[in-house]
């Protein structure tokens, strides 16, 4: 019996193209048996033959470049023509449908090859069959500008197309132009993944996160490809698309209607990364829509005379002073513009009250020359002006519990305001004078009220009590409390 000589390529590779042939024709959904344990190794085994003869018949080389020619006739051959005369949504799945038969094809191929990555690829540094694969989609497939053109339509033509009026035609047209003939449709697929999801209408989030995660995997753990093949085009077509909806809104609304619409885009935007989109694209993405619809027109929002910050404080707007500071606090350094205005406005508020104190004793003194009777006068209006003190404290104090979170920013601003206009002179007095003489008052007689016995006793707690705590409080804003007590003794 003669000894069998070596396996040409030619011999060899023909065989191994029945197996591949075999695999392509079941991705496509011919009719054919799946692979048998027997076929199975049967290919694995004719590889290693061929991997393993002595030189010049090793054909490790040629089979590692056919490994990777393989992949490239049926992407070039089956795959683009698949995905080009499909359009939209149809184009989308093909997408979907082509990436997961990739992978499927790739893991039966590596199978057969196993012998390569076992020391031919290790020994030579190599990329891994796995690599070669994933590397003939990532280049034949998205650089080939065929998906990749699409998801950039998805957020700026579609946008166009919707928002602007631009005629469908035109921008279908011009986009082809850019991706070697190949004729795309642009609307439903844009409007279906980007604009009908913005604007209420349901969709198929699903397909949409199939597609993306493509790129994920495409990085095989790293971001980088994901990052700067899709994230980054998907950011910019993000803030150009809040960029349009915050021009018409600024220009077409009142403050509390942008910034209920602003609400619910930030709310909505959210969810929507949270279900389709990776983790990471997250605070990014948010950032884009947080400066296009609030960091650009921050001015405009705040200083709106009719339903500013002002405003707001003014008509007792707390359920809208709660959204303000809820968006505000979204953008860098968006408190400190509003307690700064915040501050402002109680100052100006309590510069008012001192005033009219300080007018009503100059009248006062105009009406009357009775010294005893003029004295009086003037301390019934200090009385006054601490009790309307108080009631602007609390009130205040309020807004910065209830609306502000009771954030420290705020906190400070309601001090230093009442440290600027309680530490003025009132009737000739210095604050701590009259503060001390409001307590002393309150104590011994009951107060202005001129309370009975029972009333006080009934009142003391509840009352008395409480506005004395709101004093002691007030006291922090006094810059000579040590006056107050030797007043107060």
């Amino acid at each position: 019996m003669s000894e069998r000589g070596p396996m040409n390529l030619e011999q060899g590779w023909g065989l191994m193209q029945r197996g591949i042939t075999k695999l392509k024709n079941i991705l496509e959904d011919l009719p054919e048996s799946p692979f048998s344990s027997e076929e199975y190794m049967m290919f694995y085994q004719l590889v290693f033959n061929m991997c393993t003869q002595k030189p010049p018949h090793d054909y490790s080389q040629q089979l590692y470049d056919k490994y990777r020619e393989s992949f490239e006739d049926y992407i070039t051959s089956t795959v683009l023509p698949s995905l080009i005369e499909k359009h939209d949504e149809f184009m989308l799945r093909e997408f979907v449908r082509r990436w997961s038969n990739h992978k499927v094809m790739a893991l039966w191929l590596s199978r057969f090859f196993h012998y390569l990555d076992r020391y031919f690829t290790y020994r030579r540094s190599l990329p891994t069959l796995n690599e070669v694969a994933f590397a003939c989609f990532r280049d034949l497939v998205l650089f080939y500008e065929i998906v990749f053109n699409i998801l950039k339509i998805f957020s700026v033509d579609s946008l166009l197309d919707t928002v602007l009026g631009v005629r469908k035609g035109e921008r279908e047209g011009e986009r082809c132009s850019n991706i070697s003939g190949m004729h795309l449709t642009i609307g439903f697929s844009a409007d279906l993944v980007i604009d009908q999801e913005r604007e209420g209408e349901q969709i198929d989030q699903s397909l949409l996160k199939n597609v993306l995660d493509i790129f994920i995997e495409m990085g095989k753990g790293q971001m980088e490809f994901y990052e700067n093949d899709f994230e980054s085009s998907m950011l910019k077509d993000t803030a150009a698309y809040y960029s349009r909806k915050a021009s018409n809104w600024i220009s077409e609304d009142s403050c509390l209607d942008y910034m209920l619409k602003a609400e619910e885009c930030l709310k909505r935007e959210k969810d929507r990364v949270l279900i389709y989109l990776h983790v990471n694209s997250v605070p990014k993405r948010l950032e884009k829509v947080q400066h296009e619809l609030l960091s650009v027109y921050a001015t405009q929002l705040l200083e709106n005379e009719q339903s500013g910050f002002h405003a707001l404080l003014r008509d007792d707007k707390v359920d809208d002073l709660s959204r303000m500071y809820r968006l505000f606090s979204m953008i860098p350094r968006g408190l400190e513009r509003v307690s700064n205005m915040f501050k402002q406005y109680v100052t100006a508020e309590g510069t008012t009250l001192v005033k009219q104190i300080e007018d009503a004793v100059s009248n006062t003194k105009a009406e009357k020359r009775d010294v005893v009777g003029l004295q009086e006068q003037k301390l019934l209006y200090a009385q006054v002006f601490v009790r309307k003190v108080l009631e602007h404290q609390d009130k205040y104090l309020t807004y910065v519990n209830d609306c502000f979170s009771k954030h420290i920013l705020f906190h400070k601003a309601l001090g230093e305001t009442f440290e600027i206009f309680c530490s003025k002179v009132i009737s000739g007095s210095s604050t701590a004078e009259v503060l001390a003489t409001f307590c002393d008052n309150i104590l011994k007689k009951g107060g202005s009220e001129k309370l009975s016995d029972e009333a006080v006793e009934d009142t003391f707690e509840k009352v008395i009590f409480c506005v004395i705590e709101v004093v002691v409080r007030q006291l922090a804003y006094i810059s000579d409390r040590d006056l107050f007590a030797v007043f107060y003794r």
